[in-house]
């Protein structure tokens, strides 16, 4: 086993991207996922890559995996026969969920589809209060008839959930024994271990993700830790966790509702590592790929992060609209905007795109797997900012004639369009629903979408990115080397990490040190627990946080806590750290108002090593094109040659200007006539805005 030999792959819902790294040096291999077993692609993908490097599964040390099989299975209902045992009385509680709706004045809203369907949900006698104590014992019996209920329906996983067994876990921890013992093949999931917080919807809903992803994600991630075995591999093997963190395969198999956006996660981390090389303390992460597309904020070279996501959103862009998942995860917003996204006209004859994607099987009709509806990727193969003939490293030969066609049929004719202004319509499209996802998401955040550079990143968005900076009004957009794989090459980059949340209530005038100090060194020893395994001897380092608001108030701020035995005093400083958070959020804070925590935060990593700021690299020669190519551009209703640069024949310190293409294996960039390019230090394409 070779120790600087690593290889990360992505699994993606239409490409399967790995990526081998040594002495510094990376390999790249693209591939067509396979959707039924996705192991197929993966090895596949690694054969392939470590034969082009001369080497075998046995000399690899550390594999790390990421993947949107979890997110999949929830938003196709893929997922296990799951049931859902609760306290006697809130057998409803997904229904109820916070009593919101997301959107008030619809009067025919859809709100998201359990994954539980009612049915499925079992009640039992027991309560515990919000301090703990035990006010109805378990009843075992019910336990025991629940059982029974759940073997005759052929039920294979199940969630519990019990009121407040955040603060005192025992009831859920006999009723899974009970189970155990009942049904010894059932899997169990507690929501005290899932998701110990307050607010029981979203606690419940984490539970029953969990369980409903499980017996997948576990037989899934069996069957590749084998495969790599069978092959020879005897090395570390790390899955990608949606906070950004790497984790133990352990670990990810008895949580993976942490893995929900392990791909995208390693997006934001390759972004947040571009913008450190780049200097930009405020960047935008755009990654597209060939089913969705991300965008993610950065500020200060860290990625947003959250303690909320949603899977399944029923409307793109409004909260509350999907089902929440409680984990730790960088923040982004994700809509079906990818290379795989199909085109057609809606009622009203308007020009659409997405969510609905072709995936790998059959693929947009230009792949000539029998995909019979244009697709983005159609859409710039008309336009002919892609090379048919060299697509994906030319591993997938193109049929033009295919995605005209489709074009014709589902675009063209029904608007009276060329074929050529049918492509560019979808390609506006597609560019203007991701340019309104990042106002969107900026206004969210408070932030001005004008003052951040655009990233772009993943085998779309560099197709995209100078339409979408021009709609959103940002001057730079920066594609690194690598941009087609970027989320896999993330995964190298990112700290073996856990993240613990627990719920326990306390108010600021009555902090209670030594309680605070004894629940988070029993957090630091779980977390630790988990972490070890994964850190393989690395040194750890551990944070601290509280999640504080006004009493009264319904959500919380982040404060960080110092890293050592607190004390009585310790109360002021938070006060004022917690009122220093709430003014830059809201301009002012509320003097003498009470405070109170709802929760504590412990996480413990590896070191995460922020690359250092290149310098400026020297003017060189003027490239010279390998080739020109017609591009259409809608605006004018012309076509007009471009040149076609490839990548690897770009040193530091070329300069050209758009319009032109830039082509490399795994993606091409285009650059329109708004910008002029050149090439950073560490590789980068620039692009600047010209000057009107």
């Amino acid at each position: 086993m070779v120790d600087d030999l690593r290889i990360a792959v992505d699994i993606g819902g239409t490409f399967t991207d790995v990526v081998l790294e040594e002495d510094g040096r990376r390999r790249t291999r693209k591939l067509l996922t396979t959707p039924q077993r996705p192991e197929e692609a993966v090895l596949e993908g690694v054969r392939l890559i470590l034969a082009d490097a001369g080497r075998r599964f046995a000399d690899v040390a550390v594999f790390v995996h990421g993947t949107t099989l979890a997110t999949n299975a929830v938003i196709e209902r893929r997922g296990a026969r799951t049931a859902l045992i609760a306290t006697e009385g809130f057998r409803d509680i997904l229904d109820i969920a916070n009593e919101s709706r997301y959107d008030q004045y619809d009067l025919t809203i859809e709100k998201p589809r359990p994954l539980v369907p009612r049915a499925r949900r079992l009640t039992v006698p027991e309560r515990i209060d919000v301090h703990g104590a035990v006010r109805l014992a378990l009843d075992e019996d019910a336990v025991r008839a629940a059982a029974r209920s759940l073997a005759a329906d052929g039920i294979e996983s199940v969630a519990v959930a019990f009121m407040h067994a955040y603060v005192n876990p025992a009831h859920e921890r006999r009723t899974r024994e009970i189970l155990k013992e009942e049904m010894p093949g059932l899997w169990v999931t507690l929501a005290s271990e899932v998701c110990p917080e307050v607010r029981e919807y979203e606690r419940t809903s984490t539970a029953v993700a969990n369980a409903y992803v499980q017996p997948l994600m576990d037989s899934y991630l069996e069957r590749m830790q084998a495969a790599l075995a069978a092959e020879g591999f005897a090395g570390a093997i790390y899955l990608v966790t949606s906070g950004g963190g790497l984790t133990a395969i352990e670990t990810a198999r008895r949580y993976p509702v942490r893995l929900v956006e392990s791909g995208p996660a390693g997006g934001a981390i390759f972004a947040a590592d571009v913008a450190a090389r780049a200097g930009e303390a405020r960047a935008l992460s755009y990654d597209m790929g060939g089913t969705t597309a991300k965008i993610c904020l950065i500020d200060d070279y860290q990625p947003h992060t959250a303690r909320l996501f949603e899977v399944d959103r029923a409307a793109r862009f409004l909260k509350g609209s999907g089902l929440p998942v409680r984990i730790p995860v960088i923040e982004m917003v994700e809509i079906g905007a990818g290379g795989g996204s199909i085109a057609r006209l809606d009622a009203l004859k308007r020009v659409t795109v997405g969510p609905e994607s072709a995936g790998a099987e059959p693929g947009p009709a230009c792949y000539g797997r029998g995909g019979a509806h244009p697709a983005v990727t159609d859409a710039n193969v008309v336009l002919g900012t892609i090379d048919p003939a060299h697509f994906a490293g030319g591993s997938i030969a193109l049929d033009t004639e295919a995605a005209r066609g489709a074009l014709d049929r589902d675009v063209a004719e029904g608007l009276g369009l060329s074929t050529d202004m049918a492509a560019y319509a979808v390609y506006e499209m597609v560019s203007e629903n991701m340019a309104s996802a990042a106002r969107v998401h900026a206004v969210e955040r408070g932030a001005a979408i004008g003052q951040y550079n655009l990233i772009a990143f993943g085998g779309g968005a560099p197709l995209h990115a100078a339409r979408v900076a021009e709609k959103i009004g940002v001057r730079r957009v920066i594609v690194p080397p690598n941009a087609g794989v970027g989320s896999a090459v993330g995964f190298l980059a990112a700290p073996v990490s856990y993240e613990l949340i627990r719920s326990r209530y306390m108010r600021l005038d009555a902090f209670d040190a030594a309680a605070v100090d004894a629940l988070l060194d029993e957090m630091s020893r779980e977390a630790t627990a988990l972490v070890e395994p994964g850190a393989r001897g690395q040194p750890t380092f551990e944070r601290r946080t509280a999640f504080m608001r006004y009493v009264g108030q319904g959500h919380e701020i982040t404060v960080e806590l110092p890293s050592r035995t607190l004390q009585a005093a310790d109360a002021q400083a938070l006060r004022e750290a917690y009122e220093r958070n709430y003014a830059a959020l809201f301009e002012r804070h509320i003097p003498n108002a009470a405070i109170e925590i709802l929760s504590w935060s412990v996480q413990v990593s590896t070191e995460a090593k922020r690359p250092a700021v290149q310098g400026t690299a020297p003017a060189a020669a003027a490239p010279r094109p390998v080739g020109r190519r017609p591009v259409f551009d809608g605006r004018s209703g012309r076509s007009t040659e471009v040149p076609v640069y490839r990548r690897e024949a770009l040193p530091p310190g070329s300069r050209f200007a758009g319009p032109a293409i830039v082509a490399e294996d795994e993606t091409s960039t285009y650059v329109s006539a708004s910008f002029a390019a050149h090439i950073d230090a560490s590789g980068c394409i620039v692009m600047d805005r010209k000057d009107a």
